[in-house]
């Protein structure tokens, strides 16, 4: 992701109601939200937010009813005028905007996909994807073209000529997010799209989500109540309490370092299996053999390094499989000349970004760590039981030098070293 910038909030309070400076000046003098609304019957929705977004990033506000979080979101596209403050978009203001302004801003740079569908019943799913460009002026041979792309991104390829009505919620959610993908607008603002779907339906739809911006790799600004889906997806998140952000930060800056008490209350219940990765919890595979090698080297390798398992790479480091100790020790009591036949070619692969809540199922029968590759199959880590355990609290696992996985307690992982008798023993037989 680039730090090019493209939205910039200055000192941006946003006040409803007609006394809104007095309210202000209240607040500023150390009242609090409900005091001021008490007295001036002014609500403040957002209070002197600073924050910038960057091209390509998914920038997740968070916070709890009345916190503000919609309020802000409003003002980038200009739906709230700011009380006091600015709004830029590519460095123009977009407080200072005419009404004709704002509405070619929203038509060309800025998309907006809300908790309530907004779907038109009277029109087929093609229609409703395609409308934004309707309204744009586009030939239906465009509309038809781009309408295709976007039903496809969001997996409702041949659903085009059926009624909305038709669909179920998470579908119709896929056509309202198909519809803001078709106009290519630059800018995706998301007003918890994802809130009123069942628990399941929303996983996929978050998962499926991730997987689109992957690809177009829009700016997207994302609000939400919901803490595990806000460190799920933002590249950084923005805690609002009573309008003001109180902190800002990327997902592992708000987990360790809550900045006040009441960040730090609102993440002491989070759920680490949905909201970390594999790359947070993965460790350095400084130990790896190769099929063609000979099993009495790979066998010493592992003795010496405490390892029951060793992955197995090509000479481009792409992963091939696991092997266990007792499967190299059999083939050296065998006298072979290569490992291949010990290598486990099912052993589990996944990604730096595959949550823990996916990787937990692969240690239930096993006890073999799993291979964290790149898009080229390239070994980057290896995720051990002990690592994963951390990884669901608080603590992190650090590799000590080459030896075992060592915990900031200095208990060494008993995943890694398992079998280390099994290791003397067939020493002692060679």
């Amino acid at each position: 992701m680039g730090r090019e910038q493209i939205i910039r909030v200055e000192n941006c309070s946003v006040v409803f109601g007609r006394r809104a400076q007095q309210a202000l000046e209240m607040k500023r003098s150390g009242g609090s939200k409900a005091e001021v609304e008490r007295a001036t019957g002014s609500t403040i929705g957002a209070y002197e937010n600073n924050f910038e977004v960057y091209k390509g990033e998914i920038f997740v506000i968070i916070g709890l009813s009345g916190s503000g979080k919609s309020t802000i979101l409003r003002a980038i596209n200009g739906l709230n005028e700011p009380t006091e403050g600015d709004v830029h978009l590519d460095n123009e203001n977009i407080s200072k905007m005419s009404s004709k302004q704002l509405r070619e801003v929203r038509r060309k740079k800025i998309g907006m996909v809300f908790q309530q569908f907004g779907l038109l019943p009277t029109r087929t799913v093609m229609d409703n994807v395609t409308f934004g460009l309707e309204i744009k002026g586009a030939s239906s041979e465009e509309r038809k073209k781009a309408g295709e792309e976007a039903l496809e991104l969001v997996g409702l390829h041949g659903q085009g000529n059926k009624m909305t009505s038709e669909l179920s919620g998470g579908m119709q959610q896929r056509v309202g997010l198909a519809r803001a993908l078709a106009t290519k607008q630059e800018i995706l603002l998301m007003d918890e799209p994802f809130s009123a779907l069942d628990p399941l339906i929303r996983r996929d739809m978050q998962n499926l989500f991730l997987r689109i911006q992957g690809e177009v790799q829009r700016t997207v600004v994302f609000v939400t109540h919901d803490l595990d889906e806000a460190l799920m997806l933002g590249h950084r998140v923005a805690i609002m309490k009573d309008g003001e952000i109180v902190q800002l930060g990327t997902p592992e800056q708000i987990l360790r370092e809550p900045a006040t008490e009441y960040v730090e209350r609102f993440v002491e219940d989070v759920d680490y299996a949905k909201v970390r990765a594999a790359e947070s919890v993965m460790i350095t595979a400084d130990n790896v053999a190769y099929p063609d090698e000979g099993p009495t080297v790979v066998l010493r390798r592992m003795r010496q390094a405490g390892l029951y398992f060793i992955p197995v790479v090509d000479e481009e480091r792409r992963f091939v499989g696991m092997c266990e100790v007792e499967e190299v020790a059999r083939l050296v009591e065998r006298d072979e000349r290569e490992l291949r036949e010990a290598v486990d070619t099912t052993a589990t692969k996944i990604s730096r970004g595959t949550y823990l809540r996916e990787i937990l199922p692969h240690f239930v029968e096993r006890s073999a760590p799993v291979a964290v590759c790149d898009e080229g199959g390239r070994l980057e880590g290896i995720v051990v039981r002990g690592s994963l355990i951390a990884g669901l609290t608080t603590t992190t696992p650090e590799q000590n030098g080459d030896g075992p996985v060592v915990f900031d307690d200095g208990r060494p992982d008993s995943a890694a070293l398992q079998g280390s008798e099994t290791h003397q023993e067939i020493d002692g037989r060679r």
